[in-house]
């Protein structure tokens, strides 16, 4: 009986374990490149309200000069940003993947512009 309740408890840890590793991983229970692409898409959307919310918080900090600069970067990056991904997704141009790619491309540079925008923020902040 105990050798049983053991097993059971090192099951429910193992199964545990796993959940919380498949919430933390994007897309670790996608089966199918329609799922994975969706995914993608959502981690995107993701990544880009999280950058919304630091660019706010950065524009309430600045003066109206500061605040036009900031604007004319944020275009410059969207720019480069959708280029490159484009570039980089392009490799799997006309197939089921480039989605997927696309949107993992803009979520990673989404995510590193977002990191920029909080250094920013902390700088300001002293």
């Amino acid at each position: 009986m105990k050798i049983f309740i053991i097993c059971v408890l090192l099951l429910a840890g193992t199964s545990a374990l796993a959940q919380s590793q498949k919430k933390s991983e994007p897309c670790a229970n996608a089966q199918t490149q329609a799922e994975m692409n969706d995914c993608a898409g959502r981690e995107y959307k993701k990544a880009d309200a999280e950058l919304n919310q630091a660019y706010q918080k950065l524009v309430a900090m600045l003066d109206s000069d500061d605040k036009a600069q900031l604007k004319d970067v944020e275009n410059t990056w969207i720019k480069y940003r959708d280029a490159n991904c484009n570039f980089v997704a392009d490799q799997y141009k006309g197939g089921t993947m480039r989605p997927m790619t696309l949107g993992f491309c803009l979520a990673d540079i989404t995510r590193n512009r977002t990191a920029e925008l909080k250094s920013q923020i902390e700088d300001r902040s002293h």
